[in-house]
């Protein structure tokens, strides 16, 4: 059984995940005004993504037998300087993101609450992906400049989300 401290801080993750997924979705219009529609790609399947991994909490609380709860999400930032801030932001996201299953996880343990721990286990994997890709599109965006975005941009539109079996 969720203790009230473990269930609010899991539906608080509903919340943060919800914000991903708005937060990748102003990106993806932020590059779409500059043209960049394989960039817009990216970050359209990345707000699927953080949508699946909302329902994922979602279903998890419910399955647990305890209220999920759909908290008010802030306005995400709409304005960027370049593509550079856009994926230094994003990796800066997603490290936050990362810290917030760690103290998820943390709480879980420190509860010992079994089911929680297994279920979260997963997300720290993804984590693991999340970062590593946004750092990695990071890196190839400072290399790559201006002129070797087109390049970027058309690997990019390639991206397509298939939701994990598991």
């Amino acid at each position: 059984m969720l203790s009230e401290k473990l269930l609010k801080e899991l539906n608080e993750q509903v919340k943060y995940e919800l914000y991903s997924a708005n937060y990748y979705l102003a990106m993806a219009a932020y590059c779409a005004a500059q043209g960049l529609n394989g960039f817009v790609n990216f970050f359209v399947v990345q707000a699927e993504e953080e949508r699946f991994h909302a329902m994922k909490f979602f279903n998890f609380i419910i399955g647990m037998g305890a209220r999920a709860r759909i908290l008010q999400l802030d306005e995400p930032k709409n304005e960027y300087n370049s593509l550079e801030e856009v994926f230094t932001l994003a990796l800066n996201h997603e490290k936050f993101v990362t810290g917030r299953i760690y103290t998820l996880m943390d709480l879980a343990q420190e509860e010992k609450e079994h089911a929680t721990i297994s279920f979260l286990k997963w997300f720290i994997d993804e984590q693991v992906e999340e970062e590593a890709s946004m750092s990695d599109l990071l890196h190839k965006v400072k290399m790559l400049g201006p002129q070797g975005l087109y390049l970027l941009d058309s690997e990019l539109a390639q991206r397509t989300f298939t939701p994990p079996a598991k």
